[in-house]
């Protein structure tokens, strides 16, 4: 049947799954101790649950979204964007997208097949404390992680 070509199967994350994903990543940054603000978008960027924790950067809140949106709009690490794109697409989308270290997808996969469930961004930290703090909360829902030497965030 043709509609059937129409309609896709997705994943979303449920709001317990992004409190416990936000519960992990406040403990972690917790036991790092670097107060963090933490942004966890669904795949169209929209956000689904965010915390300040307290001391950090009130302004890092703003870095955290566009960060996650990055992740999520790719599906890749957030610094993983070229260099020579970074300006021209925070320009184009009114920092909407950014390069900075803290963005990771947050990637399920099921039967072979991936699926980009939306984003989290971290910061008020150092590139590395951010890709920790976030990497926390992907794994606690058994989501994909990303090792520091493969994502490379930045001091």
């Amino acid at each position: 049947l043709s509609y059937l070509m129409s309609i896709i199967n997705t994943k979303k994350l449920h709001h317990s799954g992004v409190l416990t994903m936000l519960s992990a990543a406040v403990a972690k940054a917790d036991e790092m101790k670097v107060p963090q603000c933490i942004v966890i978008v669904d795949v169209s960027g929209e956000v689904l649950g965010e915390i300040r924790m307290t001391n950090a950067k009130f302004l890092s809140l703003k870095s955290a979204l566009s960060k996650a949106r990055s992740a999520a709009s790719s599906g890749k690490v957030s610094n993983l964007l070229p260099h020579e794109l970074r300006q021209p697409l925070a320009f184009a989308t009114q920092g909407a997208v950014t390069g900075m270290p803290g963005g990771l997808p947050i990637l399920i996969e099921e039967n072979g097949i991936t699926y980009n469930l939306g984003g989290i961004g971290v910061g008020s930290g150092t590139g590395d404390d951010d890709i920790q703090v976030a990497n926390a909360a992907l794994e606690i829902i058994g989501a994909k992680t990303f090792a520091l030497s493969e994502v490379g965030g930045e001091p």
